[in-house]
C-alpha cells in the first residue's frame, strides 16, 4: 500500500491559518505598513524599548519553504527552540507574539532559528473568540464574545449560560478539574518529586488551582461573565458589563488570575455574585493550542502536527536533590560571584527557588 505524499510549505501552513481565522492572518506585508490589518496591534506598559507589534501571520522565515512537521506552542522560549531543533520541526506556530531576544535566549531571531531551519508563525488577538472551547471547558455554552470590551483591543468579555448539568460553582470547578486532567497533573508531580528527592516541589498549574472566591461550591450558577484580567479587565469593565447583563449571577476570571482581595472580587461579593478563578496562563496550551493544531491536520492532512507544552517547577535552593548540579552552583558562586568577606551573608533570610 502506497502512502500518498503531501507537498507542504509555509505558505500553505499560512493559507491555513487564514482559513482558520477568517481573513484575520497578515498575507502581505503592506497590511502592516498600510494598517489595514486590525488584528496588527502594539502592545506596550510605556516602559522605553519595551514595546511589541503583534503581526498575526509569518514573522521568520521564507514561504517556499517546505513543511513536513510543524508545533503549535503559547509563548516562544529557548527551550521551545531547542525541543523544534531536537524533533526536526520546519515550522513552529506561537500564539503569542514573540520579539527579538525575548523571546529566544537573549540573541536576535535571525541568529537563532537559521541554525536549526525553523520558521516561524504567531497568531493572539487573530484567534480570540474564534471557538467557544474556553467557555465550555469552565461549564458554560457562550452566547456572544466582545474581544474589544469597552473599546481596548484584546480585552475579551464571554457571556455565555451554564451547561445542562452544571447548577452550582462546585459542579463547575469538577467539570474544569476533569477536562484539564488535574489527577494526572498531580500523579506526575508526586511522581518527580520522589525521583528527584525533592518532596517541596512545585508545578505552576497545580499551584494555581480554580477556587471560588465569592460565593461556596452550593451556589447556583446561570448566567455567566467571563473574562481575562491580564488584558486590563477593570472594575469599570466590570461595572459596565453588569449593566448591559443584569442577568448575572457568576463571574469567572481565567488564564490570568486575581487574588481574593481584588477590588474584582470585592464588586461580586457587594452584589452577592459568585466569583470564580478558572484555568491559569500555563493551560492555555490545551485551551487554545490544541484545537488550533487539530483545525490545522484537517486543512492539511499528512502534516505531523506537535503539541509544544512547558513545564515550569520550582524548588529551594536548598532541595535542588542533584548533588553535582548544586556543588557546581556553590562553587561558582562562592569562587567567582560573591565579594569577599561576604559569604555568611550571602542569601541569609532569603527562600531562593530554581526553575527547571
Amino acid at each position: 500500500m502506497s502512502i500518498k505524499k503531501f507537498d507542504y510549505t509555509v505558505a500553505s501552513v499560512l493559507a491555513a491559518l487564514n482559513e482558520i481565522t477568517r481573513g484575520r492572518v497578515v498575507m502581505d506585508w503592506e497590511e502592516v505598513t498600510a494598517g489595514r490589518n486590525p488584528y496588527v496591534v502594539m502592545k506596550t506598559s510605556n516602559i522605553p524599548g519595551k514595546s511589541v507589534m503583534e503581526i498575526p501571520g509569518l514573522i521568520f522565515g521564507s514561504k517556499d519553504k517546505p513543511v513536513r512537521k510543524i508545533g503549535v506552542g503559547m509563548t516562544l522560549t529557548e527551550s521551545m527552540i531547542e525541543l523544534a531543533s531536537g524533533i526536526g520541526l520546519d515550522l513552529v506556530i506561537v500564539h503569542h507574539p514573540v520579539a527579538d531576544a525575548a523571546n529566544s535566549g537573549g540573541v536576535p531571531l535571525a541568529g537563532y532559528l537559521p541554525l536549526y531551519n525553523i520558521a516561524l508563525m504567531e497568531l493572539h488577538e487573530a484567534f480570540h473568540g474564534l471557538h467557544p472551547g474556553v467557555a465550555y471547558l469552565h461549564g458554560h455554552r457562550k452566547l456572544s464574545t466582545d474581544i474589544n470590551f469597552c473599546g481596548v483591543p484584546g480585552n475579551i468579555l464571554h457571556v455565555g449560560v451554564a451547561l445542562d448539568g452544571i447548577r452550582t460553582a462546585g459542579d463547575m470547578i469538577r467539570h474544569l478539574d476533569r477536562f484539564m486532567g488535574r489527577e494526572q497533573e498531580r500523579k506526575l508531580l508526586e511522581a518527580e518529586r520522589r525521583i528527584r528527592g525533592d518532596i517541596q516541589m512545585i508545578e505552576t498549574t497545580l499551584s494555581n488551582p480554580n477556587q471560588i472566591l465569592s460565593g461556596t461550591p452550593d451556589s447556583p450558577v446561570k448566567h455567566i461573565l467571563h473574562f481575562f484580567p491580564h488584558t486590563g479587565f477593570s472594575v469599570h469593565d466590570l461595572e459596565r458589563a453588569l449593566e448591559m447583563h443584569p442577568e448575572t449571577d457568576t463571574i469567572i476570571a481565567s488564564i490570568s488570575r486575581v487574588r481574593e482581595d481584588h477590588p474584582l472580587v470585592q464588586v461580586a461579593r457587594q452584589r452577592r455574585l459568585t466569583f470564580i478563578v478558572g484555568n491559569p496562563h500555563s493551560v492555555e496550551i490545551l485551551e487554545n493550542g490544541v484545537p488550533l493544531a487539530y483545525a490545522i491536520q484537517q486543512i492539511l492532512p499528512g502534516l505531523e502536527v506537535f503539541i509544544l507544552r512547558e513545564r515550569v517547577t520550582a524548588s529551594l535552593l536548598s532541595q535542588l536533590g542533584h548533588k553535582e548540579i548544586a556543588e557546581y552552583g556553590r562553587e561558582m558562586a562562592l569562587g567567582y560571584l560573591v565579594p569577599e568577606g561576604k559569604e555568611a551573608k550571602a542569601g541569609r533570610g532569603k527562600t531562593v527557588t530554581v526553575v527547571n
